[in-house]
């Protein structure tokens, strides 16, 4: 996997964990998208096609959840195929049922994980990708 041309857009309300995650990101040389609500997000990924999205749940004018669904819908495969990571601490059977149902790759716990760990599932599901 070359870095350098993967995109990983990263939704996250929180400006402070937002830049822990990025900076890390950027570190191994990912181009890196940013959306601070639940609208921008759906934006940004509609027009910039990452490669892969980190996604909060909790997040202001649209929520996690609806930003999913109404990606999973959408009519280009490019876009509502993209891969999900959910990075929340909102954290119940419930929540990681309905994201599950909505093709994420994974639900990760922020209080439980290193911005480490995040880094190595992200590349883990993009290397799959690529063998696709």
């Amino acid at each position: 996997m070359d870095p350098k041309t993967k995109k990983v857009l990263v939704v996250e309300d929180d400006a402070i964990m937002r830049e822990i995650v990025v900076h890390k990101l950027l570190s191994v040389g990912l181009t890196v998208l940013e959306a601070g609500d639940g609208k921008v997000a759906i934006d940004t990924w509609t027009r910039e096609k990452p490669d892969i999205v980190l996604l909060d749940l909790m997040l202001p004018e649209i929520d996690g959840f609806k930003v999913l669904e109404t990606m999973r819908k959408h009519h280009e495969a490019v876009v509502s195929q993209t891969p999900v990571i959910v990075l929340s601490n909102l954290f119940s059977k419930e929540d990681e049922r309905r994201t599950k149902e909505l093709s994420i790759e994974d639900f990760l716990v922020k209080a439980y994980h290193t911005t480490e760990e995040i880094l190595d599932r992200v590349k883990e599901v993009l290397a799959r990708q690529e063998q696709k």
